[in-house]
């Protein structure tokens, strides 16, 4: 495959021929090139040479993540229409010695999720081969196709995991019933076949059984068959999200002839009730963020994990295959957008993209949620202040805002019922599923959340976004930063010091106050700017660390003592949050200026606990929290 490839604006789409373009500059695949950034259609062209060693041997294209609508030329021949860019398009050409390849990459008509929003840059959303592209040389009879999906039942786990859960969770998955990979073949004979292929099933990351199959397969020269095979699995060994177990995963591999493909799945149950998520049966805390597109996938999955995170929510948009890897091997939960936000969403497109979404990443056992709508409107664009004639406007807005919901419900209907669905998130007063909540930023203070949970009840149960903005550089001007909103930004500081600090004491409030009033389910907004210069990232966009990225790591550690509100000179209570499933007893301290307290604490799993006050004088810059259980010690720090 070669390096060198150019790109030009396509000036004349051309019909059934290759289109016009004006002129060629070269440009490097993958990726958003700037040297071609259009709103309109880009052509990208490439020379690759016949992938083959023998004649008999057949030539495949793998196009990934060709955005959003892409149509191919090999050798002035058109290949294919393909859409959505989330799912690879595998073609097969008549390769010469040499090929000219050309893909025209579009803009979505509907459905550009994140990228129709001010959010993030527009060159982000530039059409173009973002993840990947390959020429491979296949067998003459190959798989074409392979589908392993994992199949849980309710009732199904192993004895070693239901003997380390039993204790604190009465309703897990305890037996070995039910447990299954469904796997589906597509046989393309470029020969007549009677053979058979074998499957063979092994355990990734821990001991187990494995498994070896052969499935009878017969078809005529120039037919596809489709071949499926259950496998069962009768002690399964289940993946868990981090901090709640290992996250065991099986490989299925098919063998036919000299082909050979695999897949690497996981066994999980989730479902959703008024109190958060369950998986496997068990209760767990899934706290995290919102990530935008662009920047390395893996980088940020290790970004989350080293914030303490257990989930990630990519915002209204679908994510490179290799996202979803890193969070099944990191056990980080998944909460999957559609790539939908704003008042336009047609139906009928929804459904069939929702069907697409669930068939490419329902396998992966980091999925633990699916969004539909993200952000339908915002009754507080215009900002507001604090205090009670600004918490009567809150009230007011939220009264007088009306969403329709029918389209979002109606592609939800299409989704599999697998794992839960969130229909509708949004700002108060779009009636949401999951609440987009910013005190501190749009509108009152940080502090205020509580207010706005008891106004509210419904708001804390899912919480898809809260936050607040930062710059990054001194030179860049808050204005051309997309997400942030200048007025926004003046509430706190104006300069990239004042705005960060007020940026962490802002995230630190509110995801703290949300641990207090035992939300299941919380993404801070967001992971990483979306643009250089700023923006509503704890990360800068280069993925530097701003000092938020601290301050909400110690505000999600697991076994945490968070003060009950803002930290100001004066008697403020505290209280130690367990997100384990153990009970604890652990020594909190604190201290403020010259004086250090300690008092002993009781905290049942899953659970939060009264844990004294700590008194703050006024002469005190800072304010520190312990929290020491068995030898382990766990800080908290609070600027003034």
């Amino acid at each position: 495959m070669t390096d060198e490839w150019s790109a030009g604006v396509v000036t004349d789409r051309g019909g059934d021929d290759p289109p016009t373009v004006a002129e060629w500059r070269p440009v490097s695949v993958p990726g958003r090139p700037a040297a071609v950034a259009s709103e309109g259609p880009i052509a990208y062209r490439t020379t690759v040479a016949d992938p083959r060693t023998d004649a008999t041997e057949r030539a495949l294209l793998d196009v990934r993540g060709a955005y959003d609508r892409a149509t191919i030329w090999m050798n002035g021949t058109r290949l294919a229409a393909h859409e959505p860019h989330f799912v690879p398009a595998r073609l097969e050409f008549d390769p010469e010695p040499e090929n000219e390849l050309l893909v025209v990459c579009e803009r979505p008509e509907t459905f550009a999720g994140v990228y129709g929003t001010d959010a993030v840059p527009d060159r982000l959303g530039t059409p173009g081969i973002w993840w990947g592209l390959e020429v491979e040389s296949r067998p003459r009879t190959f798989l074409r196709e392979f589908e392993a999906r994992p199949r849980l039942g309710t009732d199904s786990m192993s004895a070693t995991d239901a003997d380390a859960t039993a204790a604190t969770a009465p309703n897990a998955i305890t037996d070995g019933a039910g447990a299954a990979i469904d796997v589906t073949l597509e046989v393309d004979a470029g020969a007549s076949i009677d053979d058979a292929v074998t499957l063979s099933l092994r355990p990734e990351g821990f001991r187990g059984g494995a498994s070896m199959e052969r499935v009878p397969v017969e078809a005529d020269a120039g037919e596809r068959t489709t071949v499926s095979k259950t496998i069962p699995i009768r002690e399964p060994s289940l993946w868990w999200p981090r901090e709640y177990g290992p996250q065991n995963r099986y490989t299925v591999r098919a063998k036919l002839g000299g082909d050979t493909v695999e897949r690497t799945v996981g066994l999980r149950h989730v479902e959703r009730d008024g109190d958060g998520l369950l998986v496997n049966g068990r209760r767990v805390r899934a706290r995290g963020f919102t990530r935008l597109p662009g920047g390395d996938p893996r980088e940020d999955v290790q970004r989350a994990v080293d914030a303490n995170a257990t989930l990630l929510r990519p915002r209204a948009h679908v994510p490179p295959r290799s996202f979803y890897e890193a969070c099944d091997e990191a056990g980080v939960l998944v909460w999957q957008d559609l790539p939908a936000s704003g008042s336009d969403l047609p139906a009928g497109r929804g459904t069939e993209l929702a069907a697409e979404l669930a068939r490419e990443y329902g396998t992966h056992p980091s999925l633990a949620m699916y969004g539909v709508r993200d952000h339908p409107t915002d009754p507080y664009a215009d900002p507001l202040g604090s205090g009670l004639l600004a918490k009567l406007a809150v009230r007011y807005r939220a009264w007088q805002t009306a969403v329709d919901r029918d389209p979002a419900a109606a592609i939800a209907e299409a989704l599999p019922d697998e794992v839960p669905i969130v229909p509708v998130t949004g700002p108060p007063g779009t009636d949401p599923d999951a609440a987009r909540l910013f005190p501190g930023w749009q509108y009152l203070e940080a502090g205020d959340i509580d207010w706005l949970l008891e106004t509210y009840p419904s708001l804390g149960d899912l919480v898809g976004g809260f936050g607040a903005g930062s710059l990054a550089d001194d030179d860049a001007d808050p204005a051309a930063i997309p997400g942030l909103e200048p007025a926004l930004l003046e509430r706190g500081a104006a300069d990239v010091a004042g705005s960060q600090r007020e940026q962490a004491r802002t995230l630190k409030t509110v995801a703290e106050g949300l641990r207090r009033r035992g939300c299941g389910v919380f993404a801070a907004s967001t992971l990483r700017d979306g643009a250089p210069g700023g923006g509503m990232g704890v990360h800068t966009a280069d993925g530097e660390p701003k000092p938020a990225a601290e301050a909400i790591a110690q505000s999600y550690e697991p076994i945490q003592a968070v003060l009950d509100g803002p930290a100001a000179p004066g008697t403020v209570g505290i209280t130690l949050c367990n997100d384990t499933h153990e009970e604890l007893e652990a020594v909190v301290g604190w201290r403020a200026g010259e004086t250090t307290e300690t008092e002993r604490v009781g905290v049942g799993p899953l659970e939060t606990a009264a844990a004294g006050t700590a008194r703050i004088p006024r002469d005190a810059d800072r304010v520190d929290l312990e929290v020491a259980v068995g030898d382990e010690t766990v800080r908290n720090r609070y600027r003034l």
